[in-house]
């Protein structure tokens, strides 16, 4: 992708400058594209996958306080603390 943008940028010069110029539009793209922070489909992925799984486990959790919750509030002895 990176070489493709080049080539487009490099493409709209002159022929004279483009071969000069060539490795500095490389260098301004690729220091362009390396301070947006961009990460990899892959990179992307898997944080995707981590996400999910963290969103299951959440939700689980979730589900247990609720039920402790529940086994606590049914307790006759148990203190009257309003959640």
């Amino acid at each position: 992708m990176l070489e493709n943008i080049s080539n487009a940028i490099a493409a709209l010069l002159p022929p004279a400058l483009r071969n000069e110029l060539r490795g500095n539009i490389e260098a301004v793209v690729r220091s362009n594209f390396e301070k947006m922070n961009l990460v990899t489909r892959e990179q992307f992925e898997v944080q995707e996958k981590v996400l999910h799984r963290t969103r299951e486990r959440l939700l689980a959790l979730e589900k247990q306080i609720d039920a402790l919750a529940k086994q606590l509030a049914a307790k006759p002895d148990a203190p009257n603390n309003p959640t």
